[in-house]
């Protein structure tokens, strides 16, 4: 139960942040609806299955009907969550009690947690300061659940009352980014208007980011705020060893040594480090996260706001929340120290700063000029070296000290990633020289320091991310070393272009690793195999579904029905992927199964008994035709033809009605373009053995692991996160007791198959439930716990806090 707060000049003042918060966001919803009933309309008039489309158009009608509905039913739960409630304490829940929880809530919770997630990576930063200052406003710990100053009470409602309005969620899905991306730039500005309101009124004029931790009394409480609201609070001071480390679930535990670090190891699961034997700082060395390698007081001042993260949400969106917290320490950090800087407002470098980056890039065109020279790490030391001194030269050049910090920051994660030992030298030469680009486009958008989503550092981490898995000799001279080479040439051709040029890049390295990563023959050739496994097998099942729909208004004998289901379905299946779905030999298949129905229908005709007779050796050897493809030869074969016989014998005695020659016609027709009629809806896990890829190609499976089982089923965010793996990401698999080094290398089209392949080319081929269930097992692991940029901004902040001093001189 809840209670609210008495009339006091603070809460008055909290309460009227809260208004002008729903009134700014409020003011959305008309371009939002606009916008929503614009990508509807689109998707109404792509082309698709009749399915598809019929399904646009419903979602389209629907939309414009209950749209008024539903923006009122948003808006009154806005206006009803203006009040934050405070909650009373309670005793704490039985842990054995349970809760019915209906499948709607759960995919609301979803759905609204997606919206979240992609909120939050952009008004992290403005909502942390928010929410500080209404803590020390109210005299509370946090904002309540239900505030609507939170993310999730905003987009919980958008999503609750779109599906209470009538609207299904298969069109919620269709329209979410148009949603996210109308609700961000409101909201950020929602919060910094509501920072500034605040920050007009004394209310913490200056942040510390020491303010920012939070820790609970003993025995649970929470501490009280203090009496001054502009004083800021450092918590408890740590003690020698008594840094912050992961514990199971993802809570902090206190503590150093082989406790603290076993118990970040055993709670990591699917996406903590690999364990066993590796050289250099590689993520499978099974040490303690970066985090909890560093100093005392470090390492609390920066894992203290993810502590809160860690703790909630699913394996996905934890990684990407640990990750973000990384970036908002250094937005803090920034924020603190550098008086100029500032994250909303671009800026171009000063023109002295712009000469000297300029002339280092031309520098280093010239000292690398020849692209065929092989580096070794001596090489790669002294370009960290040449690197740091140019550093020191651009923050003298600097005009603020906006521009000095930002030099040193990206000076100290260049040197970073070329101490990162995993990717071999020669690519960490050529890595170096997207140190002046980067530096570029981070001083003219600072939200190179805010966002993950920023291209440069995309790019970085997708090629670093691919090629940490590789020695020197295999990659030496590769198509991957030299795509590399190109995109760092192609971006100091463009200087001026800032992140344009890198999601140009970017976007090209993907299309290209998609295909390097299967163009070896042994990958190609499963590759194949896979996806025309899928194919036959979603084409199986659809088939099916049709001639069930065909059948269900035909009186056919159970025997016929189950050999058209099971037998023939695969069959036609078959014939369309090896042939084609318009081939002579698969229309002649086709034509078979409406045959078969009508030689099988009741015959009180003495012409059609006639007929059946004189068709009978064709039709059967038609039959024998496509199980032969099918692989059902000798004593299986001849068992469904005897019977088939018996059944067509006790047709000639039948008398029940027979069936139309006008419906066999239409099934015939139907049939023979069945491709048209079938839907791409989501089917479940497909039969997958090794057999099935042996007799697809008739190629040798002895170096093809075929995984249908193992592990438990797979909660929802365990398959969202196996959706989200990016192609090339490098993992440790532990299958049947055998440990390997695995690469992801390529998906299906419907992410149906998955293929993962060592660097000596062994596979391992798995379904979607079974990649989501290792996963969650712990059974595939991936090698980084998180991404190479935000390692090496992790590093940069370490390095930070042991010397200040150096980040503005």
């Amino acid at each position: 139960m809840a209670t609210f707060r008495p009339s006091t000049p603070e809460s008055r003042l909290a309460q009227q942040v809260r208004q002008q918060f729903v009134t700014e966001v409020d003011g959305a919803m008309v371009d939002l609806t606009a916008q929503v009933q614009g990508r509807l309309a689109s998707l109404a008039d792509e082309v698709g299955t009749p399915a598809q489309m019929q399904e646009r158009r419903d979602s389209l009608t629907a939309f414009r009907k209950l749209r008024t509905a539903w923006v009122e039913a948003v808006r009154k739960g806005w206006r009803e969550a203006l009040v934050a409630p405070v909650a009373k304490p309670t005793r704490p829940q039985d842990p054995l009690s349970f809760e019915l929880v209906g499948n709607e809530a759960v995919e609301n919770k979803i759905l609204s947690s997606r919206l979240v997630l992609a909120l939050l990576d952009k008004v992290t930063w403005e909502l942390n300061d928010l929410r500080l200052r209404m803590q020390r406003l109210e005299g509370t710990s946090d904002l309540a659940a239900g505030d609507v100053l939170r993310p999730e009470v905003l987009a919980g409602l958008l999503v609750d009352q779109w599906a209470a309005s009538g609207m299904s969620r298969e069109a919620w899905v269709s329209v979410q980014d148009v949603v996210q991306k109308a609700l961000v730039d409101r909201l950020t500005q929602a919060y910094h208007r509501a920072n500034e309101f605040l920050i007009q009124r004394g209310v913490v004029p200056d942040i510390n980011v020491k303010a920012r931790v939070q820790r609970s009394a003993p025995g649970g409480a929470r501490p009280s705020a203090p009496a001054n609201p502009a004083e800021t609070t450092s918590g408890y001071n740590t003690g020698p060893g008594q840094g912050m480390e992961s514990g199971p679930g993802g809570a902090y535990v206190r503590g150093s040594g082989p406790a603290a670090a076993s118990a970040f190891r055993g709670a990591s699961g699917a996406f903590g480090r690999a364990s066993g034997p590796t050289s250099g700082r590689g993520p499978t060395s099974g040490a303690a996260p970066p985090s909890s390698r560093m100093g005392p007081s470090g390492a609390f001042t920066r894992t203290a706001e993810e502590t809160r993260m860690l703790t909630t949400g699913t394996p996905l969106s934890r990684v990407r929340q640990r990750a973000q917290g990384v970036l908002g320490q250094l937005r803090r950090m920034l924020s603190d120290r550098v008086s100029d800087f500032d994250a909303t407002r671009p800026a171009p470098p000063s023109p002295a700063l712009a000469a000297a980056i300029s002339e280092f890039e031309s520098a280093e065109s010239a000292e690398y000029a020849d692209p065929n020279v092989v580096y070794d790490s001596a090489a790669v030391h002294q370009v960290a070296g040449r690197l740091r001194e140019r550093a020191n030269t651009l923050k003298s050049k600097a005009a603020s000290t906006a521009e000095k910090a930002t030099v040193e920051i990206v000076a100290l994660m260049f040197q970073s990633i070329l101490a990162e030992e995993r990717i071999p030298a020669t690519i960490r030469v050529w890595f170096a020289r997207l140190q002046m680009p980067v530096l570029r486009v981070a001083i003219a958008e600072p939200e190179f320091f805010g966002t993950l989503e920023h291209p440069a550092r995309q790019l970085i981490d997708r090629m670093g991310g691919c090629v940490m898995g590789f020695d020197v000799a295999s990659i030496g001279g590769s198509a991957l070393e030299s795509e590399i080479k190109r995109v760092v040439q192609v971006i100091e051709q463009y200087p001026e272009t800032g992140r344009r040029v890198f999601q140009l890049v970017y976007d090209e390295f993907q299309k290209f690793l998609s295909r390097f990563l299967t163009e070896t023959g042994a990958t190609q050739r499963v590759v194949s195999v896979a996806q025309q496994v899928e194919q036959k097998e979603t084409l199986a099942i659809q088939y099916t579904i049709e001639m069930r729909n065909m059948l269900n208004t035909m009186q056919v004998r159970d025997e016929i029905r189950e050999f058209l289901f099971k037998v023939w379905a695969e069959v036609l299946a078959l014939a369309a992927v090896k042939n084609g779905p318009q081939h002579e030999t698969t229309l002649m298949l086709k034509r078979t199964a409406s045959d078969l129905v009508w030689a099988a229908s009741a015959k009180p005709n003495r012409n059609d008994r006639a007929r059946v007779i004189q068709d009978l050796p064709n039709l059967l050897q038609r039959l024998r035709q496509g199980m032969t493809l099918l692989g059902v030869v000798g004593s299986a074969q001849e068992a469904h033809i005897k019977i088939i016989g018996d059944t067509l014998a006790d047709a000639f005695m039948s008398k029940t009605e027979a069936i139309p020659q006008a419906a066999i016609d239409a099934m015939a027709k139907r049939l023979a373009n069945l491709e048209d009629f079938v839907g791409d809806e989501a089917m479940g896990d497909l039969p997958l053995n090794a057999e099935s890829v042996e007799m697809m190609l008739g190629i040798d499976t002895s170096n093809i692991e075929v995984i249908t089982e193992g592990g438990s089923q797979p909660s929802a965010g365990m398959v969202a996160w196996s959706q989200a793996i990016d192609l090339g990401a490098w993992f440790a698999i532990d299958h049947n007791g055998k440990a390997a080094q695995v690469q992801y290398v390529w998906r299906s089209q419907r992410k149906q198959l998955h293929l993962f392949v060592t660097v000596d080319g062994h596979s391992y081929l798995m379904q979607a439930s079974r990649l989501a269930a290792y996963l969650q097992a712990g059974l595939l692991v991936p090698t980084e716990e998180e991404a190479l940029t935000v390692r090496a901004t992790r590093e940069a902040l370490a390095k930070l806090d042991a010397n200040p001093a150096r980040l503005l001189n």
